[in-house]
């Protein structure tokens, strides 16, 4: 077992959530066997979310061969509980009405200003696969290894896989991904990656494992939304597309190192980046709380951070260096701080086992970091972007080094977006520093599909200057 926490969830803290939310998994790597194997038992219920009918009853607003057709027929392998649902509008202009999202889910990932498609009909399934752990409090289930599946009625075959970024629940990707995926006819699925919130790490048994289980989940939801798929459609996706941002991009270049046939490729919005030896957020994180509190501005400079990024750092500092650098060294080398659990906030340089003077190097935390490391080995065309200005993972010290991991003789193109941050939704306090992202990802996305489907090489790697003029917030060309 972990250590127990205080410590509450983040971003949403819910009060009445038990201290130590879910204990390190019963048995070891045995439930993560059991999840993966052929042939579970499915109990579903087959119901609205509000107003629900029996199970195996039909849903209300379904037709035989359009809207929502086979929903009857639709059952999530492997999955424990299943919930169907016939919408008139799977994007979050209808599910925000619906009750079928949740909007502090995805708040601040976004750019103001950015238009999404809606209007589209089709079939929603909430439900949750087989786990120990019971972070996710959403629709009062208190359960993790929470999923979504979005099934338009209008297919285009194809089907995008994602995991949540930083430690959000299932929705985080609603806004920036799913309804654009969805208007394009795209089917889509999500895991909230089996732990979420900001005591994530008490999930598992060892160190790494929490994190490990991530990667786990994400092939899980694969494999199923692949079969649902076919149970509604009649036959199995053409092409299969993983998608993510920030810890979510980490999962994309895991997925395509590790479980590259399940995909066609992959768009990697600002990856995390974790590797055994070099560079990763446990190096670079500690220098910058110990130099941002002593104004210090070489040493932030020395730690990665972007020379005009300067304006993001009290926000940053504020609201992401120090609880990041703290949870996830207690998920990889909970020892540091002996009985504390994930350190002490905000402490200063030179107090007993503060998270400013970690140094992952002396350290050395190899076991738990070889479960979730990258190796660079990509199986399957790649698409990297991130923000020159990126407070959270500098780009010097993440994707840039992940691009040299990936090499040249690999299928890979790589993006550097001048003036991105980590956060599109800085953009409306900084409209004049910062560029998002969204769009970015959406051409990305894009000549990733001309790149799979029709042999079309995507623009070579490079750094895309801010546009002078135009929507920001809508538009971004990648070259030529």
């Amino acid at each position: 077992m972990r250590k127990p926490s205080s410590l509450r969830l983040w971003p949403r803290p819910t009060p009445d959530m038990p201290a130590q939310a879910g204990p390190r998994e019963a048995a070891s790597a045995g439930p993560r066997r059991a999840m993966m194997a052929a042939g579970l038992t499915i109990a579903t219920a087959a119901a609205l979310v509000t107003g629900a009918p029996a199970a195996g009853a039909g849903v209300a607003g379904a037709s035989s061969n359009g809207h929502c057709a086979r929903v009857d027929r639709v059952k999530v392998p492997g999955a424990e509980l299943q919930v169907k649902a016939c919408l008139d509008d799977l994007t979050t202009a209808g599910t925000t009405v619906s009750g079928h999202t949740d909007p502090a889910d995805w708040a601040g990932l976004h750019p103001a200003g950015a238009v999404n498609p809606t209007g589209v009909p089709g079939i929603q399934i909430d439900g949750y696969f087989p786990d120990t752990s019971t972070f996710n409090t959403s629709h009062g289930w208190n359960h993790d290894s929470q999923f979504v599946l979005r099934l338009p009625d209008r297919w285009n075959g194809g089907l995008v896989v994602t995991g949540t970024p930083g430690n959000r629940e299932q929705y985080a990707n609603d806004f920036t991904i799913s309804d654009w995926a969805l208007a394009k006819g795209y089917a889509y699925a999500v895991t909230d990656k089996g732990n979420v919130g900001a005591t994530f790490y008490l999930d598992g048994r060892k160190p790494g494992d929490a994190v490990a289980e991530w990667n786990d989940r994400v092939t899980q939801v694969a494999i199923a939304a692949k079969a649902v798929v076919a149970q509604r459609y009649g036959k199995a996706p053409q092409r299969t597309y993983a998608a993510g941002i920030s810890n979510g991009g980490y999962l994309v270049r895991w997925q395509l190192e590790n479980q590259a046939k399940l995909y066609d490729g992959g768009v990697d919005w600002e990856g995390t980046l974790w590797r055994t030896e070099g560079d990763n957020l446990l190096n670079y994180l500690p220098p910058a709380l110990r130099a941002y509190p002593k104004g210090d501005t070489q040493g932030m400079y020395d730690a990665g951070f972007a020379k005009g990024s300067e304006f993001l750092w009290p926000y940053h500092y504020q609201y992401y260096w120090d609880l990041t650098q703290r949870v996830y060294r207690e998920e990889l080398d909970p020892s540091f701080d002996g009985d504390t659990v994930a350190g002490t906030p905000f402490c200063a340089s030179g107090t007993p086992a503060c998270d400013a003077d970690y140094d992952y190097d002396a350290r050395k935390p190899y076991k738990a970091m070889k479960k979730i490391g990258l190796t660079g080995k990509i199986g399957k065309p790649l698409i990297t972007i991130h923000g020159t200005l990126d407070t959270l993972l500098p780009i010097s010290r993440s994707s840039d080094v992940y691009a040299d991991m990936v090499g040249d003789r690999r299928p890979f193109r790589y993006y550097r977006i001048t003036d991105g941050n980590h956060v599109d939704g800085l953009y409306a306090t900084y409209p004049d520093k910062l560029r998002p992202l969204l769009p970015c990802f959406r051409s990305a996305f894009e000549s990733l599909e001309g790149w799979v489907e029709r042999k079309k090489s995507p623009p070579p790697s490079a750094t895309l200057p801010r546009p002078t003029s135009g929507d920001l917030a809508n538009e971004c060309r990648l070259g030529g």
